[in-house]
C-alpha cells in the first residue's frame, strides 16, 4: 500500500501531521502510539459511522496496543448540543482516562467538533485525534482546532480552540459516503479556491468529475485543501486576523442552517456553505465590489456538481428576511454589533469586510428570499 501524503500544520511545539491516503484506519494504532506511547483512548462516533467503520478502527487501534472505550451518539447536526457534550465528558470520565490519554473522533464534522470540545475541557484538556470520515471533515473541520457545539441562538456559538495531535484522513472511507454528503464536502473544497487560490478553483472546474470518481485527483484535491487551511492556521491560529477568510460563505450559510433549525433533511452544512458562497459573490456584485460574471461563474460550477446555490433550493419555507438577519447578527463574526462579512473582489480575491450596513444586508436578503428568488432564472 502506498504511503500517505503528509501535510504539516506548523504550530511550533504544537505542530501536528495530517496524513491523507487509503488504509489509515488499519494504521491508526501504530500512528497514534508512535506519537503518544502508552496511551489509552476513548473513541467517539455516531450510529451511522460506527456501523460502517468502527470495527476496522478498533482492529487498527489494537495493532498498536490500544483497547478503546467507545461512546456512540446519534447521527446528525442536532447532536452538537449541551446534552451530548455532557454524555461524551461523562463517558470519558467513566472510562477513567487520564489527562495524558487520548480522545479520538471517528466521524464527520459534527462528531469532530463535539469531541474536540469535550477533549478541550475534560480534565482541563486531553489529547485529541481526528479521524474524519466525510469529505467535508477531511478538508475543513478536522484541521485547525476549532471545536464547539450549537446553541438555539446560532451555530458554533459555544466552544474552544483545541488542536489535535494527529489527523488521519483515510480516503477509502469516502467510498461509503452518500452522494449528497460528498457534494456537501466538495463545497468546502471549492471554498479554498474562491478565497485566494483561483488556479485551484479552475483546476476543480476542469477535474471535479475525477474528484468525485476517486483516485489520484481526489487525494490531490484533499491535500490541496489541507495545505491551504494549514497555511492559514499556522499564520492565525485563534482567528484574530486572516483566518476569518476561511469563513467565506459561512455567515449566510450558518444563518440558513439556523433558520432550518439544523434539520439535515432540509440543509446540511456544506449545502449551506455552497448557497452562502453564491450569496457572498452576488452580494459583492450588488455592492459593486466584484463583477456579476464571477457570481454567475460560481453559481454555474455549483449547479454542475449538483449543489444548491440559492435560498429557493432549500425545501420548505424559510423565515422572512428580517428573521434571517437576526440569525446573522448572532453570528460569532459580529464585533460590538457591527456586521462582518467575508466578501470578494472576484474569484480567489476574498477579503474581510467590516461595518457592513445592516440595511444593505436586509435589502439583499429580501431581494433573494425564495419569494423573489424563484422568479430569477
Amino acid at each position: 500500500m502506498s504511503e500517505p501524503v503528509t501535510v504539516e500544520v506548523g504550530l511550533g511545539e504544537r505542530a501536528y501531521d495530517i496524513l491523507i491516503g487509503p488504509g489509515l484506519l488499519a494504521r491508526a494504532g501504530a500512528e497514534i502510539s508512535r506519537r503518544l506511547p502508552g496511551t489509552r483512548a476513548a473513541v467517539v462516533t455516531d450510529d451511522n459511522v460506527a456501523a460502517a467503520h468502527l470495527d476496522a478502527l478498533k482492529a487498527g487501534l489494537e495493532t498498536g496496543g490500544i483497547q478503546p472505550a467507545v461512546i456512540t451518539l446519534p447521527a446528525g447536526e442536532k447532536t452538537k448540543s449541551f446534552a451530548h457534550l455532557e454524555e461524551v465528558v461523562d463517558g470519558v470520565l467513566a472510562a477513567k482516562l487520564e489527562r495524558g490519554d487520548v480522545v479520538i473522533a471517528l466521524g464527520g464534522g459534527v462528531i469532530g467538533d463535539l469531541t474536540g470540545f469535550a477533549a478541550g475541557i475534560v480534565r482541563r484538556g486531553m489529547n485529541f485525534v481526528q479521524i474524519p470520515t466525510s469529505l467535508l471533515a477531511q478538508v475543513d473541520s478536522s484541521v485547525g482546532g476549532k471545536t464547539g457545539i450549537n446553541s438555539p441562538r446560532g451555530k458554533n456559538l459555544v466552544g474552544v480552540f483545541h488542536q489535535p495531535k494527529l489527523v488521519l484522513a483515510d480516503t477509502e472511507v469516502l467510498d461509503t459516503l452518500p452522494i449528497r454528503e460528498f457534494r456537501a464536502g466538495y463545497a468546502e473544497l471549492a471554498k479554498y479556491g474562491l478565497i485566494d487560490r483561483p488556479a485551484f478553483f479552475a483546476w476543480l472546474e476542469a477535474n471535479w468529475e475525477k474528484v468525485f470518481a476517486g483516485g489520484a485527483e481526489r487525494a490531490e484535491a484533499i491535500a490541496g485543501a489541507c495545505r491551504a487551511k494549514a497555511d492559514v492556521v499556522a499564520r492565525d491560529e485563534f482567528e484574530t486576523g486572516d483566518r476569518a477568510l476561511l469563513n467565506f460563505g459561512h455567515t449566510f450559510g450558518h444563518a440558513l442552517e439556523g433558520a432550518t433549525q439544523y434539520d439535515g433533511g432540509r440543509l446540511v452544512h456544506g449545502e449551506g456553505v455552497a448557497i452562502g458562497m453564491a450569496l457572498a459573490h452576488r452580494f459583492s456584485a450588488r455592492l459593486n465590489l466584484a463583477s456579476p460574471d464571477d457570481a454567475a461563474r460560481v453559481e454555474a460550477h455549483l449547479r454542475a456538481v449538483g449543489l444548491p446555490w440559492r435560498m429557493a433550493d432549500i425545501p420548505g419555507e424559510l423565515p422572512d428576511a428580517e428573521a434571517l438577519l437576526g440569525f446573522i447578527t448572532q453570528d460569532k463574526k459580529v464585533s460590538r454589533g457591527a456586521l462582518t462579512f467575508i466578501l470578494t473582489r472576484g474569484v480567489g480575491q476574498a477579503f474581510i469586510a467590516k461595518d457592513v450596513p445592516a440595511s444593505e444586508v436586509l435589502s439583499f436578503l429580501s431581494e433573494n428570499h425564495p419569494g423573489q428568488e424563484s422568479r430569477r432564472r
